[in-house]
């Protein structure tokens, strides 16, 4: 892998900081809402935000 310029680590850093927020709010819809598929849907969603966001961020790690 090449290394990351100062560009590419700051958009990283912004789209970890939207996965991350992306999965909060997910989280909290999954434990609020009433309807059981619609919590389930949301837990999913949940769920994909924060593997974005594991995988994202083991490139700053420098694992792939």
């Amino acid at each position: 892998m090449t290394d990351l310029t100062a560009k590419d680590l700051d958009v990283l850093s912004q789209i970890l900081t939207g996965e991350e927020m992306a999965c909060k709010k997910a989280k909290i819809y999954a434990n609020t809402l009433t309807d059981a598929a619609l919590a389930q849907e949301m837990g999913e969603i949940a769920a994909a935000h924060a593997a974005r966001f594991s995988a994202l961020f083991s490139i700053l790690g420098g694992k792939q």
